[in-house]
């Protein structure tokens, strides 16, 4: 493990985990920015540049791009950028790590967050002057936002959960390609040889849902979204949950 130094920020969105081929690991987009762990309670394991054993990750270990990272049963961790973004993983979550730019003067923030399975908060930072993108995502959907509070989970059945804490978040989602089969129907006569059109591929109707502080979309296995509405604290309250905003309020 490669730990960095001084200038960077000492400080990253799911029971026991699945063969790693039997489902793709979420990815984290990383590139020249860093991403550094800056709390981490219970265990969470490396596959550093996704080669050789698993390893221990440990408290300001700095990722890299390739590692492959994932939460034990109970863990909490969380990682800083450069921009002094948070993004925090509950337990039983796996990710891969690709590329991150925290931007700045000169670059534009792009980070992504590709989940499978479990919970993702993100406290992404209110940087004035800075375009570029911050998302989390997942099969279905992806959030996007400039400067906000706001969580994703993935249930097992792939069906996903966005909800806003702060600011407002864009959740887009379709464009994916899926064999038509050909239909089969009772045997019928016919005059002769004709060309029958093959299978094709057909793409997801694209959505795009906008919501804000205190509202939810669900979307579904099938990438299909709920219509927004709005939540509670109280329905919203649990273990997670508060120890996120409990973390926010340090920031």
């Amino acid at each position: 493990m490669k730990t960095k130094t001084l200038f960077l920020i000492a400080f990253l969105f799911f029971c026991g985990f699945p063969p790693a081929e039997a489902k793709r690991a979420a990815t984290l987009d990383i590139g020249k920015g860093s991403a550094t762990v800056s709390f981490l309670k219970g265990s969470a394991e490396i596959l550093e540049l996704g080669k050789g054993p698993w390893t221990s990750l440990k408290l300001n270990d700095a990722l890299e791009e390739g590692d492959h990272v994932r939460t034990k049963e109970g863990a909490q961790m969380e990682l800083v950028l450069t921009d002094n973004s948070r993004l925090r993983f509950a337990g039983d979550s796996e990710f891969k790590v690709v590329r991150m730019e925290a931007g700045g003067p000169s670059a534009p923030r792009d980070v992504n967050v590709h989940v499978t399975l479990g919970k993702a908060w993100a406290n992404v930072a209110k940087t004035i002057g800075t375009k570029g993108n911050f998302a989390i995502a997942c099969d279905q959907a992806v959030a996007g936002v400039r400067g906000t509070v706001y969580r994703m989970n993935i249930d097992a059945d792939r069906s996903a959960l966005v909800r806003v804490y702060d600011g407002t978040v864009h959740v887009t989602g379709g464009g994916k390609a899926v064999e038509t089969p050909k239909p089969i129907g009772p045997p019928t006569r016919i005059s002769g040889p004709t060309p029958i059109p093959g299978p094709h591929k057909v793409s997801m109707e694209e959505w795009t849902v906008i919501i804000k502080a205190m509202q939810q979309v669900r979307v579904g296995a099938d990438g299909v979204p709920e219509k927004p509405r709005d939540f509670t604290e109280k329905e919203d309250r649990d273990e997670w949950v508060e120890w996120n905003k409990a973390r926010d309020r340090e920031i």
